[in-house]
């Protein structure tokens, strides 16, 4: 009897100890991981990261990148919130992939698969990275994709041709700082609420800059502060952008513009009667592209006090009651 009693005990405390196992490794998140390539790291791709990252966490997760040229397409999903992938250094930490319109092959939407980077999450930080579509002037190809809100890029190089920075989401804001973007045709586009501070944005030959679908009613749309608007040798006829549906909405505000801004400025799209809700605006610009004597009658320019409130605060400002002050989500650190 007592052997039989002994063995019960046994079981049951292996049964328990099964049990806890599990629950006591779920426990232990990590909240820092490294990707490194040479194996020096917890993980040697950018996903398998993300992949082991907690989801939805009560903290925020940062994932370093040791520098390397990482050839994979990568994914941020809805689950992966307030998480933070930051490189070691942004000319020699490279996210690169290469998919393109008809390479895809998924019919009329194909371009929306093409990212190298695509993030859905909430609350996503990036910073110090190259996010790079390599397929070349092959058409619609995108490097970045950004749906999530409140999401942050800073001093990050987003590469690509047509269609390089999708910004989705018609309720996202998102910021860019001190990045660069460069592109050809549309190469900024989408209906997300964005602000683009101290960045270079780079043509790399004639065609559009934005092509924004602003959402109506929304109070802005894509704002350009501080900027440096600038393009290749060969690119000498390019607008500040086009309106890809009927209320986009674009400005510049105290930024440097080439001489390859053509004097019109802006384009209404072909075929269209956009040029008659869109809303474009221009304020304090400088440089040889400035110049607004010829711009288009439909386009604005605004006074001091219009110009005032396109702030950060003002136009990332908090819409629930939950969120924390712009200043602090834009800093990605919790």
């Amino acid at each position: 009897m007592k052997s039989i009693i002994s063995l019960v005990k046994i079981l049951i405390i292996i049964n328990l100890t099964a049990v806890m196992v599990p629950l006591t490794s779920f426990s232990q998140d990590v909240y820092k991981l490294t990707v490194a390539q040479d194996g020096t790291g917890d993980y040697k791709t950018i996903q398998a990261a993300i992949d082991a990252a907690r989801s939805f966490p009560d903290q925020r997760v940062t994932i370093y990148v040791k520098n390397g040229v990482y050839k994979e397409k990568v994914v941020v999903p809805a689950v992966n919130t307030r998480l933070s992938i930051i490189g070691e250094d942004a000319e020699k930490t490279i996210i690169t992939w290469d998919d393109y319109f008809n390479k895809i092959n998924r019919g009329r939407n194909s371009t929306f698969y093409t990212y190298t980077l695509l993030v859905i999450a909430d609350d996503f930080y990036a910073e110090n990275l190259t996010i790079e579509n390599s397929a070349g002037p092959v058409g619609q190809a995108l490097a970045l994709y950004v749906k999530g809100d409140r999401c942050v890029f800073r001093k990050c190089r987003i590469l690509g041709n047509q269609d390089t920075l999708y910004t989705d989401g018609l309720n996202s804001r998102q910021y860019f700082d001190e990045c660069y973007i460069e592109g050809t045709t549309d190469f900024i586009f989408g209906p997300a609420t964005a602000l683009f501070y101290n960045c270079i944005i780079f043509s790399k030959r004639d065609s559009y800059i934005t092509a924004a679908s602003t959402p109506e009613g929304k109070p802005f749309g894509y704002v350009f502060l501080n900027c440096k608007i600038t393009g290749a040798s060969e690119a000498k006829k390019v607008y500040l952008g086009r309106p890809w549906r009927d209320f986009a909405k674009v400005v510049f505000i105290k930024c440097e513009l080439g001489a390859h801004i053509v004097p019109a400025g802006w384009s209404n799209w072909s075929g269209t009667e956009r040029d008659k809700t869109a809303y474009y605006a221009e304020y304090g610009n400088t440089g040889p592209g400035a110049d607004v004597s010829q711009r288009v009658p439909w386009s604005h320019q605004l006074t001091p006090d219009e110009a005032a409130r396109y702030t950060v605060a003002n136009v990332l400002s908090p819409v629930l009651p939950y969120e924390k002050p712009v200043d602090e989500w834009i800093k990605g650190k919790e």
